[in-house]
């Protein structure tokens, strides 16, 4: 399928919001709400790294609008709008298309996100894919990694590590019991981005950021930002049944999980006074949240042990670069 073909048949009749402009330009035109910060990001994907080639294109659609998505959440954004790259191989034929365009539209409607326009190349390697996603914040509101504050206590949202005992198992290194194995396979290729919560942070959390790269390495990032110590407690880190039954108390193994990335969940930092009211917010989502760790001054990333002692770290996560 031709480039103004896959336009005109799939993409167009799912970008009908009067940014897009039919897809028939070669920009889209947003009147931005009044009293609103517009906030961007942009995360590619490609096969190999991010997702399997094997892995259904409904999911490949969705993990790539999903982390997008999550970089809005953490900063307390409402999604708007998206911008897709495609960077298709001549494996991607019609059915492959199809597939994937009714997986974005599927996901799009889900989370309230309009097509706003994008762009589509043949390469002749691996399939890469891109998308921009703009969002908003009442203005002057947006969460950032940066003001974090000695005495705050640090938080993150959901479970981590499924994400990649779901990679391990998808690629056989990893044996797991059947109702477990299902449940991190989803995690993998379907996350869970946490864009109504995040919204809910305005005005509540300090510092914030999506746990993409590994609970330790984004809460590094934290640290870095705002020129603090944050300390974590590693005998909290949230995990779910499966990955209790794979980590047990083996230290090295829950570090594993800290470390792996593709999460997806929101580690962020508050006042001490605000606990309630982020505990009123797991209620109100129903969604765990957990206490790992507090900050403090001077800085870096600090990991305890259970006995209060600290862990040798030979790695905090993904860094971008390699072949991850």
């Amino acid at each position: 399928m031709k480039e103004f073909e896959l336009i005109g048949r799939l993409l167009a009749p799912i970008a009908r919001a009067p940014a897009a402009r039919g897809l028939a330009d070669d920009v889209a035109v947003w009147p931005a709400p009044t009293g609103h910060d517009i906030v961007l990001t942009k995360d590619m994907v490609a096969e190999g790294v991010h997702f399997l080639g094997e892995d259904p294109p409904e999911a490949i659609a969705a993990k790539l609008l999903r982390v997008n998505l999550s970089d809005l959440a953490a900063k307390g954004a409402r999604p708007q709008g998206v911008l897709l790259g495609l960077g298709l191989t001549p494996a991607q034929g019609e059915d492959w298309l199809r597939c994937f365009t009714d997986g974005l539209r599927a996901d799009l409607e889900r989370y309230d996100v309009q097509l706003w326009g994008g762009d589509t190349i043949r390469t002749q390697e691996r399939l890469v894919l891109s998308l921009t996603a703009i969002g908003t914040t009442p203005q002057g509101t947006a969460l950032s990694r940066a003001h974090a504050r000695a005495g705050d206590e640090v938080y993150v949202t959901g479970a981590i590590g499924d994400a990649w005992l779901g990679l391990q198992s998808l690629t056989r290194k990893l044996d797991l019991p059947e109702d477990h194995r299902n449940a991190v396979e989803q995690r993998y290729r379907w996350p869970e981005p946490r864009v109504d919560f995040g919204r809910a942070l305005l005005g509540l959390a300090r510092a914030s950021a999506d746990v993409s790269d590994g609970l330790l390495a984004d809460s590094g990032h934290i640290a870095e930002a705002s020129n603090v110590q944050v300390v974590l407690e590693v005998a909290r880190f949230p995990l779910s049944a499966a990955g209790e039954a794979w980590a047990g108390e083996d230290l090295t193994r829950r570090l594993q999980l800290a470390t792996g990335g593709d999460d997806y969940e929101i580690v962020f930092t508050a006042d001490p006074a605000q606990r309630d009211a982020v505990l009123g917010l797991c209620q109100r989502f129903g969604l765990r949240v957990t206490r790992i760790g507090r900050v403090l001054p001077g800085q870096g990333l600090t990991v305890l042990g259970p006995d209060g002692a600290e862990l040798a770290l030979t790695t905090l996560g993904y860094e971008h670069g390699g072949e991850g």
